[in-house]
C-alpha cells in the first residue's frame, strides 16, 4: 500500500451498462433492461424496462467531453469509459492510483428513483447487480467494496442479497431515503436492519427517491436534482435520529452519502428541540451516539462540522463516475491540502472513519 495508511474513497459509483445484465439468471432474461437513445442527441441514453422509461444513465461522453466539461465548471471527474463502467477492473485500479486512493466502495447508478412496482423485476435486477458487483469485487483482489442493492419490494429475497453480499465483498446495504410509500423508520425494514446489524453491515443511505409522486414534483422545478435527491436525504437523516432505531438496532450503522455534510448542525439543532419538547434526553452527540457518519464535500466548512459532530463521524468519496455537484476524481488529494484541519482529523476522515462505517478493519488488502 502506496499510502501510510489507506486512503478510502467512501462514494464512488460504478456506471451499469448493457453488460452488466449478462448477469441476470437465464430464467429472468425476460426482465433484461435496455438501453435507447434518441438520434438528436446520442449521449443521452435511457434505460426501458415494460416499455417504460426506468432507472439512471447519466450522459455517455467522451474523455474529450468530460475535460471539456470539466474546465467549464472547475471541477475534475474525467475518468477512462472503461473504468467508470468497469469492463475494465485493472484500468480503474492504475487509475486510483494516480489518484492516490487505495480502496473505494462502490455505491450504483441505476436505482436513484424506483425502477418497478413488480417485485419479481426488481429481485431479478438486483440479484444480477450484485453478481456483477462480486466479480469486480473479487477481481479487484481487496480494492473495490459495494453498497449492495435490495429488493425491498419483497423482504424474503432482499435478505437473501444481504447474505451473499456479506460473502462476496459487500459493505454496506443501498437503502433510498424514500422506498415507495415507506420511510427508513417504518418497521417494515426492521428485518433488513436486523440482518445488516447481525452481518456487521452499515445501511448506506445514498441520495436518491424511491417515491415517484415525490420526485416527479420537482423534475422540472428550478429546485430541481436538488430537492428530488439531496433535501430526502437530509430528511432521512432527521427520520432516523427522532425514530427509536438507535434503541432497536443499537450496534447498527448509518452513512448518509453525497449530500454533502453542511446540514449537519442543523439537524443536531433542531433534533435536539424536538427530543426537549418530547421530554427524551438528547445526547450530547447524537451522530457518536447513533452511530451515523456524514459524507463531506471540500467545499463544505468541514471544521465548523467537526465542531458539531466531532471527528470521527465524517467521511468523504470522490463520486467517481459521475458529473454532478458533488463530482470531483482529486477531491481527496485537495482535501490533504484543506487548512483548518489538523492531520490527525484529516486521517481519520479520508481513512479510519470509513473503515468504521464500512467494517474494512480486516478486509483491506494489505498490498
Amino acid at each position: 500500500m502506496a499510502n501510510r495508511f489507506p486512503i478510502i474513497d467512501a462514494d464512488a459509483h460504478v456506471v451499469e451498462t448493457e453488460r452488466t445484465w449478462d448477469y441476470l439468471d437465464e430464467s429472468d432474461r425476460k426482465y433484461r433492461p435496455r438501453l435507447f437513445s434518441t438520434p438528436d442527441d446520442p449521449t443521452r441514453q435511457y434505460w426501458v424496462m415494460d416499455d417504460k422509461i426506468a432507472g439512471f444513465r447519466f450522459p455517455t461522453l467522451t474523455e474529450r467531453e468530460l475535460r471539456e466539461f470539466a474546465d467549464r465548471v472547475g471541477r475534475d471527474f474525467a475518468t477512462p469509459q472503461a473504468a467508470r463502467e468497469l469492463d475494465d477492473v485493472d484500468l480503474r485500479l492504475k487509475h486510483m492510483d494516480e489518484l492516490g486512493i487505495d480502496v473505494q466502495v462502490l455505491h450504483n447508478t441505476f436505482w436513484i428513483e424506483q425502477i418497478t412496482t413488480k417485485p419479481a423485476t426488481e429481485v431479478a435486477l438486483c440479484r444480477a447487480w450484485n453478481r456483477w458487483l462480486a466479480d469486480i469485487s473479487k477481481q479487484s483482489h481487496g480494492r473495490l467494496f459495494y453498497s449492495c442493492v435490495v429488493p425491498a419490494l419483497n423482504i424474503d429475497a432482499a435478505l437473501a442479497e444481504i447474505k451473499f453480499a456479506k460473502e462476496n465483498g459487500g459493505v454496506a446495504v443501498c437503502m433510498r431515503p424514500l422506498e415507495g410509500e415507506r420511510h427508513l423508520s417504518d418497521p417494515y425494514y426492521y428485518p433488513i436492519y436486523q440482518l445488516a446489524s447481525d452481518l456487521d453491515l452499515s445501511i448506506a443511505v445514498h441520495i436518491a427517491n424511491g417515491n415517484p409522486a415525490n420526485a416527479d414534483l420537482y423534475r422540472m422545478a428550478p429546485a430541481g436534482r436538488f430537492a428530488q435527491f439531496r433535501v430526502p436525504t437530509v430528511t432521512a437523516c432527521f427520520d432516523v435520529i427522532m425514530s427509536r432505531l438507535h434503541e432497536d438496532f443499537p450496534k447498527l450503522r448509518w452513512g448518509f452519502i453525497e449530500a454533502s455534510a453542511q446540514w449537519v448542525p442543523w439537524i443536531a439543532r433542531e433534533t435536539a428541540i424536538r427530543y426537549r419538547a418530547q421530554s427524551r434526553a438528547f445526547p450530547d452527540n447524537v451522530f457518536e451516539a447513533y452511530n451515523i457518519f456524514v459524507t463531506c464535500q471540500n467545499n463544505d466548512d468541514v471544521p465548523y462540522i467537526v465542531g458539531c459532530c466531532g471527528e470521527d463521524r465524517l467521511v468523504i468519496g470522490t463520486d467517481y463516475g459521475h458529473t454532478d455537484p458533488s463530482s470531483a476524481v482529486t477531491a481527496l488529494n485537495e482535501f490533504q491540502r484543506m487548512e483548518g484541519l489538523n492531520s490527525a482529523v484529516k486521517e481519520k476522515i479520508l481513512s479510519h472513519n470509513a473503515k468504521a462505517l464500512y467494517a474494512l478493519q480486516d478486509r483491506i488488502a494489505r498490498n
